[in-house]
């Protein structure tokens, strides 16, 4: 009897510590293979690029690195997004996107929202509180309390943009040399709420100010670009997309189908955002938008985020097939309307990460661009879609 209670016992400790190496190791292996950068040379950055970058406000509507179990108040060679990088690539102005549910077997053609969801064992597997096992909008809340733990953490080189005002103190602050980057808290899809508009209120409360109606697939407000429907807004969409209207904040149909950009856009009389995607005619995938309907995103007064990732781009996602990118889609939509979307640390591979930007600004001089164009797309185009959406 005693030798099968040391055996049991013996079972007992090693499944413990097989548990314990699991939840410590195993969040780790998975976020490095789902965002890495690609191993590369330094890239060329002159003089000339260097001291542009430098006096530039540099903006990029989409990364997900709330999503990882990952310190970003240290600097890390894991992934493409931590504090310490932002300020050395110069970032002003960054959106930190909550990322709530994402189907197996993700794709872009077709997904359904009953699919098993990856981000319930993500949320397990790095001990998220138990609250955000079975409730996206939990999680929401949850990676925003992250992000103002951070704020809280470094000392004034992390400000959570909530307003106009702390916009404003950001820029001043950089302005007069500190290292600051102003973060700002967006949802990666509205199905967050539950279908519950209230829920609007927590979001809001907890700092959110971007709010992306979809992501891989259907949800309550309507149709995915990846989803199995083909509906456009439903009833209860309509209703928040009037409610988001009428609040300080920045509606994004990044994943959203055509017909409901369409409609959003019809409904509506305020800058939309379309945060991370590529351009559509030098990229013909389904997940780029056709650039029509990104001219029509355009003359709302919004902004397009170019992305960093093969899927969108179809090219070198070094920075200089990014600028490629850039400059196409500046002819497409026109200069006041180009914006930076990287989709840092969103399961993607990149060839920089972003302390790597001044090189971006380098590219984009070899590519003929002047330095008030550069300074659009940078940032400025962001800061303008800003202003005209906070309080």
């Amino acid at each position: 009897m005693r030798i099968i209670f040391r055996g049991l016992l013996a079972l007992t400790v090693l499944a413990l510590f097989a548990l314990a190496a699991f939840f410590i190791f195993a969040p780790a292996y998975v976020e490095s293979q789902r965002n890495a950068v690609i191993p590369h040379d330094p890239y060329p950055v002159s003089a000339e690029a260097r001291a542009l970058h430098d006096s530039l406000t540099v903006g990029d509507w989409h990364a997900d690195p709330l999503l990882w179990k990952r310190d970003l108040a240290e600097r890390d060679t894991r992934g493409q997004v931590d504090i310490p990088r932002l300020i050395e690539g110069g970032v002003a102005v960054q959106v930190f996107t909550a990322v709530t549910k994402s189907p197996a077997g993700q794709n872009y053609e077709e997904n359904s929202a009953d699919t098993a969801d990856n981000i319930t064992f993500l949320a397990i597997g790095q001990l998220w509180p138990m609250r955000t096992w079975t409730s996206i909008y939990q999680r929401a809340l949850y990676q925003a309390e992250k992000l103002h733990r951070f704020e809280a953490r470094l000392d004034g080189q992390l400000k959570v943009i909530r307003s106009l005002a702390d916009l404003d103190a950001v820029l001043e602050a950089r302005a007069s040399g500190q290292d600051v980057v102003g973060g700002i808290l967006g949802v990666e899809g509205l199905h967050a709420i539950e279908g519950d508009l209230a829920k609007l209120d927590g979001l809001y409360d907890a700092g959110h100010r971007l709010f992306g109606l979809h992501h891989f697939f259907d949800n309550e407000l309507g149709s995915s670009l990846h989803g199995t429907g083909d509906r456009g807004l439903t009833e209860f969409g309509r209703q928040v997309v009037t409610e988001l209207t009428s609040r300080p904040v920045i509606i994004d149909v990044a994943h959203s189908s055509p017909q409901v950009v369409q409609q959003v856009l019809a409904m509506t009389d305020v800058p939309i955002v379309l945060s991370h995607t590529g351009l559509h005619s030098q990229c013909e995938v389904t997940r780029n938008l056709p650039d029509e309907l990104m001219r029509q995103i355009a003359a709302s007064g919004g902004v397009i985020g170019m992305g960093y990732w093969a899927d969108v781009v179809c090219g070198p996602i070094t920075p200089n097939g990014i600028a490629d990118m850039i400059a196409a889609a500046i002819d497409a939509v026109g200069v006041d309307h180009v914006s930076l979307g990287s989709d840092f640390d969103g399961s993607v591979e990149t060839a920089f990460d972003t302390s790597e930007l001044p090189a971006l600004t380098h590219a984009l001089l070899e590519q003929g661009l002047t330095e008030d164009q550069i300074a659009k797309v940078m940032g400025g185009n962001m800061v303008r879609v800003l202003r005209a959406r906070l309080e």
